[in-house]
C-alpha cells in the first residue's frame, strides 16, 4: 500500500516541517513522506509553488495531506485544482493526524479505515 500513498506535510515554517517528517520516518520508514515549510526566500508563510513542486516529486498517485494553519490549506486546495493527484486535505491535528496515518499507512490499513480514525482528530 505505500506505493498507493504518500504523506505531504504543509507548514508555516520548514523546521516544523522537517521535524514532523522526521518523527513519521521513526513509525513509517517505507511510507513517502514529503515536507513543505515556509514561503519564498525562506521566511514564515506558505507557497503555492513550492507545494506544488513538491507534490509533483512524489510518485504516488493518493496524497494525504496535513497542514498547519489556514493559508497552508488554501495552498492545498489550489494546488488539487491544478493535479491529477488524488489529494485527501485532511483537516486533523497536523502532529497527531499526519502521525497516525504514517503509522497506520506502514502497517497497510485500508484508506476507509484510515479516515474512519481520522475523524476523531479533526478539527472543529
Amino acid at each position: 500500500m505505500s506505493e498507493q500513498y504518500g504523506i505531504l506535510l504543509v507548514s508555516h515554517v520548514a523546521e516544523l516541517a522537517d521535524g514532523l517528517t522526521r518523527l513519521l520516518k521513526q513509525v513509517a520508514k517505507d511510507v513517502t513522506v514529503k515536507a513543505v515549510g515556509g514561503a519564498e526566500g525562506g521566511g514564515i508563510g506558505t507557497s503555492f509553488d513550492k507545494v506544488i513542486a513538491v507534490l509533483n516529486e512524489m510518485e504516488e498517485p493518493e496524497i494525504f495531506a496535513f497542514y498547519d494553519l489556514g493559508s497552508a490549506k488554501m495552498n492545498l486546495e489550489l494546488v488539487s485544482e491544478m493535479t491529477e493527484k488524488n489529494l485527501f486535505i485532511c483537516d486533523a491535528a497536523f502532529v497527531e493526524g499526519a502521525y497516525l496515518t504514517a503509522a497506520l499507512l506502514q502497517a497497510d490499513t485500508p484508506y476507509e479505515k484510515i479516515c474512519e480514525q481520522l475523524q476523531e482528530l479533526y478539527v472543529k
